[in-house]
């Protein structure tokens, strides 16, 4: 027999930080502690193309060319993502919202269906700090395995633990690149910092330290927050 989703309010939780803020990291704790379900931008453009559906094949062009989706089209494929199921105990949104935009769409998506945004995870970081991890990143380019020269350097200097292949620096973590990227941001997505706090709910949490001292300040607040949305608040 079909579950009907209304007996269970679907729990959305947003994840912003610049371009190398460790938003990825996180998430992937959380999933782990608290039974969420990642989606990112590019997850949910491949899943939509890869089933094949009218939505996916709408974006598969732009994809394919290397194009920015248009608004609508990017919280048309969230929409139908959400809908499937499949979200755990709540879904943390890796890629959307960008734009305030995007945000308020994002508000007549949840409206329409009685879904509940718990709260917004901001990963507050200095450009220094950003520069000096994505300075850092290293990628082999043979089987995709990520490494970084200090926190999580490879058995052998230079070479993949996996394949042996020699790693390389993604060109978007160029310094001029990483640069460039952290001035888009400022731009389209950090108003999203001030859009949720004027909502009450932005945690701002400082992402310049340690990962595991990051990540314990991020569980708490998430904890806090999770508590008051299952009971109602």
């Amino acid at each position: 027999m079909a579950t009907d989703r209304s007996e269970k309010k679907l729990m959305i939780w947003i994840f912003l930080g610049a371009p190398g803020a460790g938003k990825g990291t996180q998430a992937e704790r959380l999933r782990g502690d608290f039974g969420f379900v990642q989606i990112s931008t590019g997850e949910m453009l491949r899943e939509a193309i890869r089933a094949g559906t009218e939505l996916g094949k709408s974006v598969q062009g732009y994809v394919t060319r290397g194009e920015l989706v248009p608004d609508d089209l990017m919280a048309a494929v969230l929409q139908e993502r959400l809908a499937q199921g499949n979200t755990g105990n709540g879904v943390i949104l890796d890629g959307f919202p960008r734009t305030v935009r995007q945000a308020e769409m994002l508000e007549e998506i949840l409206a329409r269906h009685c879904w509940q945004l718990c709260g917004v995870v901001y990963l507050d970081t200095s450009e220094e700090v950003i520069l000096q991890r994505l300075g850092g990143r290293r990628i082999c380019p043979r089987c995709g395995a990520n490494y970084h020269v200090v926190t999580m350097p490879p058995k052998v200097e230079g070479r993949c633990d996996r394949c042996g292949a020699e790693l390389v620096v993604r060109p978007d973590d160029a310094p001029e690149a990483v640069r460039k990227r952290l001035e888009v941001y400022r731009k389209q997505t950090e108003p999203l910092v001030t859009f949720y706090s004027q909502r009450g709910l932005l945690e701002r949490i400082n992402a310049s330290g340690e990962a595991e001292e990051v990540y314990q300040a991020v569980k708490a607040a998430v904890a806090r927050r999770w508590q008051r949305c299952l009971a109602g608040g």
